[in-house]
């Protein structure tokens, strides 16, 4: 069984109103066609994968919620907005009507290093992910998910590799997980279409 969907920061979570539907249609529609890709969804067992996020002009960032991935079909009721993060404390704030995804600090490194991201989009593929594992930049198998050593392991790859220019990596040890950024949603997606081979 994957250990995926728990959240392993401290979660400051403010419950807050639904999201209007014009401040998430960009992100819903990113989600909505990963999850007919089956690229976001849930296991056997019912615990989800896969999140996306877009940053606002503020710098904040809009989140599927902690525990959507086996939702079909999304509202502005599962989505938060993380206002803050302490990564070496291990400390996360988000306002909404959910606690923010488990993986929302790496969506916070990957903003915080690449300026020109507007949009972040975290995947599983067993398939994509064996394959791509050796091809791509690729945090290491000792940083696991939602942690701040995954977030610093993010951190590096924009140091010391092509990531910025790819717009792709993948993650050793969290198995079938890959994270992909842009500018906007077609950016944001075109490595995983270009992985693929096909338009989503």
């Amino acid at each position: 069984m994957q250990e995926e969907g728990y959240i392993k920061f401290q979660s400051h979570w403010e419950v807050g109103e639904a999201l209007p539907a014009a401040a998430i249609a960009q992100l819903n529609a990113c989600r909505a066609v990963l999850y007919q890709q089956g690229l976001i969804g849930a296991y056997a067992d019912g615990i989800g994968y896969g999140n996306v996020s877009e940053r606002l002009p503020d710098g904040q960032f809009l989140i599927t919620g902690s525990a959507t991935g086996r939702l079909p079909v999304l509202d502005g009721r599962h989505f938060s907005r993380v206002t803050a993060v302490a990564e070496e404390a291990n400390a996360l704030w988000c306002v909404g009507p959910v606690a923010a995804s488990s993986e929302s600090m790496s969506h916070a490194a990957v903003y915080a290093c690449c300026p020109e991201a507007r949009m972040v989009v975290h995947v599983h593929s067993l398939a994509l992910w064996e394959r791509l594992l050796r091809q791509v930049p690729a945090t290491p198998a000792t940083a696991a998910y939602g942690t701040p050593e995954m977030a610093a392991a993010i951190r590096e790859l924009f140091r010391t590799t092509a990531v910025a220019r790819l717009r792709i990596f993948a993650m050793e040890g969290h198995r079938e997980g890959l994270f992909t950024f842009g500018e906007d949603m077609a950016s944001a997606l075109a490595p995983l279409e270009a992985a693929l081979g096909h338009r989503f």
